[in-house]
């Protein structure tokens, strides 16, 4: 019936058709034609009833054909899906290793995944934008190859549980040194490396500032000078020492050079202590806190040492404000973080619907104008000190604080800002190691200089935190923490040999070119050494603390997020005049 009916249907739309077409016959010719009509109507209402059996046989055949092709496809894909095939709960390497790349695409694959899309959209941007940077040669490309070959080369190394700024380390000496392919290398502008060297460290050292604990520092205040000073100055008289008389450098170079070696990276450091505090080592004492802060205030003590000396010998600037320009700078980062961070207490408004964003542009913009403003007018040291300082004191009082109005957010943001920095910093130290610039009859010597300089070091670093409540442990991890080079040396290795160029003394470019040389060492040494003690020796020294649960956190944040926005009205949070008073304690 339905096939006679749709038979009918059919006919009866050709001849709406022939009429509109003016095709129907005549009145006089009606008749004479009604045969042929009918003829015309049964092989159409055929047709239609041979295309509808057609179709009744087609769609018994393809279930058939589906469930065929759909088994093959899932014998195809079965052995390369996860769940089927689950990681084992004592993994090794291997079966780890082929884990994380089953479908579909999860954990720190998927995220590299998602980036390498994200960056091909940009490339291509670029190229439509800047046309010849953006091509192979050009910086741009260069930047963005090296982004991705480090994240690349970090995930491969924290594959064998070492810390991934090796590979970033490691990857960026490559690019830099291999003949065929240091053409990347040499492609990337140093203006534009070290403008992002300066950005990546002022986002560590914001996300250090928001993880220094007041009470730990308030504790350790002693601690913390002693282990700045101590290490700092002993190291740099055992290299002068070493350097007069194992190099042959005159006094003034050898303490030169003291100043270079003993400056440690907060660089290597922050982030390997972060990533155990993260885990929960370390924190019931607060030795994250303590590196982290003696860190900066070790740098500044270099830097100024530094700067003092290479003003003696090269007889530039004035004598007495190079020597008070260290104490100078860390009073000038100090004061500026203490103004900063006191200002985003307040700003944005406890009635804006964008807290966490605002609060992010102004702990961003303020700390990128203290580290690039304090190079502007040449007081360099202020810079990472300020940095420390602002988000040190934001924390103090966002930490009284929930939901969105509290230091967990900004946390996370600078978390996934240092995601995308981290790769950029290290792979651009990397790329700072020119093994062709290393002379070879200095390396042995410069490597027994480094040595005695580090062995005091390790010994003064332990002697250090006596009387600080540290047991024999936490007391052993301390010189170990104490020993990565890497951002200070990259940044003022070279200072001393351009000055000899200026100058044109060739006496003094062939001391800047030992200098220089024994600076590179120190990085190829002890950067990744210093970075696998810590993440080895970290979990086996020190204690381990129980760390909030994630997701209780998580459901936290979004409970208090569906409370009204006048979260500064919650008798929990302390009134201004307190929060000043505990800061001025501190």
């Amino acid at each position: 019936m339905m096939e006679s009916a749709d038979a009918e249907a059919v006919v009866s739309d050709h001849n709406e058709t022939m009429k509109s077409n003016g095709q129907m016959p005549k009145s006089a010719d009606l008749c004479t034609n009604e045969q042929d009509q009918k003829h015309v109507n049964r092989n159409i209402e055929m047709e239609v009833i041979s295309e509808s059996d057609r179709k009744d046989q087609d769609f018994d055949e393809k279930p058939k054909q589906c469930l065929k092709l759909r088994k093959c496809c899932l014998d195809f894909v079965q052995p390369l899906q996860t769940k089927h095939h689950p990681l084992p709960e004592k993994a090794s390497i291997c079966e780890r290793f082929v884990f994380s790349l089953r479908c579909p695409p999860h954990g720190n694959l998927m995220m590299y995944i998602q980036f390498l899309v994200i960056f091909g959209f940009i490339w291509a941007t670029l190229i439509s934008l800047i046309g010849n940077e953006a091509l192979p040669g050009g910086n741009i490309f260069s930047l963005l190859i090296l982004f991705f070959t480090c994240v690349v080369g970090g995930y491969i190394v924290s594959i064998v549980r070492l810390p991934p700024l090796l590979g970033m380390l490691i990857i960026g000496a490559v690019l830099m040194n291999v003949p065929v392919i240091k053409v990347i290398g040499v492609g990337i502008n140093k203006d534009w490396s070290g403008a992002l060297r300066q950005v990546a460290l002022t986002v560590i050292l914001l996300r250090a500032g928001l993880g220094l604990d007041p009470k730990a520092l308030r504790k350790l205040s002693c601690v913390v000078f002693r282990l700045a000073f101590s290490p700092c100055l002993m190291e740099c008289v055992a290299e002068a020492v070493a350097a007069h008389y194992l190099l042959g450098f005159p006094w003034l170079w050898g303490i030169m050079l003291g100043f270079v070696l003993a400056a440690v990276s907060p660089a290597v450091v922050v982030p390997s202590l972060l990533g155990l505090s993260e885990h929960g080592y370390g924190l019931d004492k607060g030795i994250p806190t303590l590196v982290i802060a003696a860190a900066s205030v070790d740098d500044v003590l270099a830097i100024t040492g530094f700067g003092v000396v290479l003003g003696i010998t090269f007889s530039t600037g004035d004598l007495a404000l190079n020597i008070v320009k260290g104490p100078l700078e860390a009073l000038l980062g100090v004061v500026f973080g203490i103004v900063a961070g006191v200002f985003v207490w307040f700003f944005p408004g406890k009635d804006s619907e964008h807290v966490v964003l605002f609060r992010s542009l102004l702990l961003l913009g303020g700390g990128l104008m203290a580290t690039f403003g304090s190079s502007a007018v040449n007081l360099s040291g202020a810079g990472p000190l300020g940095c420390l300082s602002m988000a040190f004191v934001a924390a103090f009082r966002w930490r009284k604080q929930k939901g969105s109005h509290g230091v967990k957010p900004m946390e996370e943001i600078i978390a996934v800002l240092w995601m995308f920095f981290q790769p950029l910093l290290f792979g651009l130290i990397g790329a700072e190691v020119n093994i062709s610039a290393v002379q070879a009859d200095v390396v042995g010597l410069g490597i027994a200089t480094l040595g005695i300089g580090l062995a005091v070091r390790v010994v003064v670093s332990f002697l250090a935190v006596f009387g600080s409540g540290l047991n024999f442990k936490e007391m052993l991890f301390i010189p170990f923490a104490w020993l990565p080079k890497a951002t200070v040396q990259a940044a003022i290795g070279a200072l001393a040999l351009d000055k000899a160029r200026k100058v044109n003394n060739e006496e003094w470019e062939i001391l800047g070119k030992k200098l220089l040389t024994i600076a590179v060492l120190s990085i190829l040494i002890t950067a990744p050494l210093g970075a696998v003690a810590i993440s080895l020796l970290g979990p086996r020294l020190l204690k381990r603390d129980a760390v909030p649960n994630i997701a209780e956190s998580k459901a936290t944040t979004e409970d208090s997020d569906k409370q009204n926005s006048v979260v500064f009205d919650n008798p929990c949070i302390i009134d201004d005049e307190k929060h000043i008073s505990e800061m001025t304690a501190l």
